[in-house]
């Protein structure tokens, strides 16, 4: 394995690639480890540049592993208080999970915000440590991961989603992908989704169509960028009258 300070450079310099968009990124801390584990800690504007930038140095073949501590920067000032009762509100009344049980974790202690449904079909437990949301327990598919994980994002103080729900083991498909960015669409009440058009390709998306703003455009894209298991996203929509 090459010298620590060579692969740090190399680790710099995919950042700097990968990074084009942000061009005063500096993380806070970069370490490797002689197994060549990663860890890398900083700020970033937009969970594009999050996935972007794991994604350029796990590329690199120096390194076996990363230990994730980018943050996204929020679009609102929120403590965890304040991030977990938008989180509440979002859970609870999302029709999605009418049979899940949602709880809340505050340190040691777990409580059920909702009641428990009669044969509930999963259980997700919402956490929040320094503006990331932490979601674990079973869901019924991946649909309702990928939701979960939506809906965590929407709110503006989130920082990071740790999604940890389980789901029943079972094939990934680009069709998968493409319904979860339709369902986030059609959710998000700024985007007019049926002016938009999804297309997927291995995990990547392609948005096509036509909105009214360039604002509208930005957030079909972010919600894009929030659903779990995508790495890229190809913008082709136009901003029209």
């Amino acid at each position: 394995m090459p010298e620590k300070p060579d692969v740090l450079n190399r680790v710099r310099a995919a950042l700097s690639t990968a990074l084009t968009m942000e061009p005063d990124f500096a993380p806070e801390h970069i370490e490797c480890d002689d197994e060549g584990v990663l860890i890398l800690k900083g700020e970033v504007q937009s969970v594009k540049a999050k996935k972007l930038a794991l994604e350029a140095v796990a590329a690199l073949p120096e390194v076996s592993g990363i230990v994730d501590r980018l943050r996204v920067a929020p679009a609102s000032a929120m403590g965890d208080a304040e991030i977990s009762a938008h989180l509440r509100n979002a859970f609870v009344g999302e029709p999605g999970f009418k049979a899940l049980e949602i709880a809340e974790r505050i340190g040691d202690t777990v409580t059920s915000i909702k009641g428990v449904p009669v044969d509930p079909l999963g259980r997700v437990e919402i956490e929040v440590d320094s503006g990331v949301v932490i979601l674990n327990g079973q869901v019924p598919g991946l649909d309702s991961k990928r939701l979960a994980g939506v809906l965590a994002w929407w709110v503006p103080g989130t920082r990071d989603v740790i999604n940890g729900l389980v789901e029943p083991l079972g094939d990934d498909t680009p069709g998968m992908l493409q319904e979860a960015v339709r369902i986030a669409l059609d959710k998000d009440p700024f985007v007019n989704a049926g002016q938009i058009r999804v297309g997927a390709k291995g995990r990547e998306v392609r948005l096509t169509g036509l909105v009214s703003s360039d604002a509208e455009r930005s957030m079909a894209e972010r919600d894009a960028w929030y659903v779990f298991g995508i790495d890229d996203v190809i913008n082709e929509i136009e901003v029209g009258a």
